[in-house]
């Protein structure tokens, strides 16, 4: 039983069980019965994986707070069934030491305490700025859990600077790094066939990356200082990056903090590519090749939807999801933290990007 495919379902029950007077018994009752603190391990300070209950097996953790994971521990602390605290055990970014030198980027940051939990405020350097990372560096670990909860609202000196610089770092990534001419990574159908998770792997923590292209082409900028640390290698030129990947739900996803920038990358893949067809966009497309991907992601066309409600029906998907209840157990956690993101100015511009 999966804890984040659990937090999705849960998020779908609460609502409808909020929006849909005619179902809105059956959902509440399905929600009311979902206890997400049998996922919650107090001495990780963070939400298992899943849990099997024929083995009792539940390996830890979601380690990271840029993860569409969050919506689980979201529910389980609006509910009382997580402690507020476990919100500040999983990573900003792993720490700033030489038992942590195999990260692509050293982290800058600070120690901050929350509820008791030290947390290290850390960042990743990218483009001038400074964005606490996701695993992959994918549009969906950062920004799906805000389709529904209003971080940017809750949480000013965090999700506020954090969610637009990420917007930023994939528009920069596609236009200028890789110079595709397009953006928008996250994982996706490959064009071509199967599955993949693509990213920006500058603004990811995983040391194997979620690159943006089917050729797998990354960044390693070291961890200087640490004896027999790996070197920093220079970024790779826009040649490199071959057979690069976009997916409409990615441009979709930034809608919120770069509404133009979004219209503008959607209505050039449809007119560049055949991607759009009467049922909406296909999946992706192999940018360098043109090749589209025949399929639809139900997963994918969820966040599309999601996005077009947010900004056609004044964020109705937020109000159903972010009861005043909710509101009252997870604004003051969210509010009180302060990420090392910035520069605050570049959320301000990243249209103009």
């Amino acid at each position: 039983m999966s804890s984040v495919a659990n937090g999705w379902l849960a998020t779908g029950l609460h609502v409808v069980a909020n929006s849909v007077p005619e179902l809105r018994a059956r959902a509440k009752a399905l929600f009311d019965s979902m206890n997400f603190g049998f996922y919650y391990r107090p001495g990780a300070n963070r939400i298992a994986f899943f849990y099997a209950p024929d083995t009792g097996e539940s390996p830890c953790c979601y380690d990271t707070i840029v993860s569409e994971s969050r919506i689980a521990s979201y529910i389980g602390i609006a509910t009382g069934k997580i402690p507020s605290r476990e919100y500040f055990g999983a990573w900003r970014t792993f720490p700033d030491t030489c038992d942590w030198s195999w990260q692509e980027t050293r982290p800058v940051g600070f120690h901050r305490t929350y509820y008791g939990v030290d947390v290290f405020e850390g960042a990743y350097e990218y483009n001038g700025t400074r964005v606490v990372p996701g695993w992959g560096g994918s549009m969906f670990e950062a920004l799906m859990p805000a389709l529904f909860v209003p971080e940017d609202e809750w949480g000013q000196q965090s999700w506020a600077i954090n969610h637009p610089l990420t917007v930023a770092a994939q528009i920069h990534h596609g236009l200028v790094d890789a110079e595709y001419g397009y953006w928008g990574f996250s994982p996706s159908n490959i064009p071509e066939g199967g599955y993949d998770a693509f990213g920006v792997d500058a603004i990811g923590m995983n040391p194997e990356g979620y690159p943006s292209n089917e050729d797998k082409t990354y960044v390693d900028h070291g961890f200087a200082g640490c004896p027999g640390a790996h070197p920093p290698k220079p970024d790779p030129a826009p040649s490199a990056y071959t057979n690069g990947v976009v997916t409409p739900h990615a441009a979709f996803l930034a809608l919120r903090w770069a509404p133009n920038a979004a219209l503008d990358i959607l209505a050039r893949i449809k007119h560049d590519f055949a991607i759009y067809v009467k049922w909406g966009f296909h999946d992706s497309v192999n940018v360098d090749t043109g090749f589209v991907s025949p399929y639809y992601l139900s997963l994918d066309q969820g966040m599309i939807m999601a996005a077009i409600g947010n900004a056609l029906g004044h964020d109705m998907l937020r109000h159903a999801f972010a009861t005043p209840e909710f509101e009252q157990a997870l604004r003051p956690v969210i509010s009180i933290e302060e990420f090392n993101a910035g520069p605050p100015e570049l959320a301000q511009n990243v249209d103009h990007e």
